[in-house]
């Protein structure tokens, strides 16, 4: 009955986050953290996998519909670099609290001012001027950071992809849910090479991991294909109701994990 649960956790977590970039960790990370009993890294690095796993189905499906090649390598790119940063940073802050409760804390209230922040920025959208930056250095720096963010969060991407995509290359949500998957894979993808090649892996049930990555590349295709046939202005209204429904779980695990210190 658990592994069925993790499986259904990840087929919907992974549907929503391909349908609307974010990626699905932003889902999986904090509900694992709220009912798994697992360890931060432990969680982190299966939901890194399982995000892994539907971004490559999520680009495989998405082939024929357009990236903006240069910006968007310029943003994977520094993504990538960023994956890794945002790993050691983890391990960094790990080592330096040595307690779990306290990297959850942190992790989760990251989560709280970032999804509220996202929240904000939403309900302000349509009086915001956005920008349409080309400045390769520049480009680098945005994916640099989002990947650094991702990794240390365990999240794969998240909401502040789109709104960073919005905002400084004035993308729709469409497009910027494809170019928000693109950046994730290459951020997720350095990641989990960094922890292979640093013999980092946290101890881990394998059976899990094949569920949870059955679950995200089932998420894969199903939220590939629901996007295709959905409205920009559902899309928003499914990314919307997400928001509210992270902010509220993470809300939850800020408590959870502050109870364990």
């Amino acid at each position: 009955m658990q592994f069925v649960l993790y499986f259904l956790i990840c087929l919907v977590a992974t549907t929503v986050g391909a349908i609307s970039g974010v990626g699905g960790g932003v889902v999986i990370k904090p509900v694992f953290d709220a009912i798994s009993g697992m360890e931060v890294a432990q969680i982190s690095f299966l939901s890194g996998c399982t995000v892994l796993a539907m971004t490559i189905v999520s680009l495989l499906r998405s082939r024929g519909e357009k990236i903006e090649l240069r910006r968007g390598t310029l943003l994977a790119v520094g993504a990538a670099v960023g994956g890794l940063l945002g790993k050691v940073v983890f391990d960094w802050v790990k080592s330096l609290t040595g307690s779990d409760g306290l990297v959850g804390v942190v992790q989760s209230v990251i989560m709280v001012l970032l999804t509220a922040g996202v929240g904000v920025y939403m309900f302000y959208r349509a009086r915001i001027p956005t920008h349409n930056v080309h400045n390769a250095v520049l480009c680098v720096v945005i994916g640099l950071g989002l990947g650094l963010m991702s990794a240390f969060l365990g999240i794969g991407g998240g909401p502040i992809n789109l709104v960073v995509l919005y905002y400084f290359f004035s993308m729709d949500t469409k497009q910027a849910a494809l170019h928000s998957i693109y950046v994730i894979f290459f951020s997720q993808l350095a990641s989990f090479l960094s922890s292979l090649a640093l013999q980092n892996v946290p101890a881990f049930d394998p059976i899990a991991l094949a569920v949870m990555v059955v679950g995200g590349v089932a998420g894969g295709f199903v939220g590939r294909a629901l996007n295709k046939k959905m409205s920009v202005k559902q899309v928003d209204t499914l990314f919307t109701v997400l928001l509210a429904v992270i902010t509220l779980i993470s809300v939850y695990n800020v408590v959870h994990y502050a109870s364990l210190l």
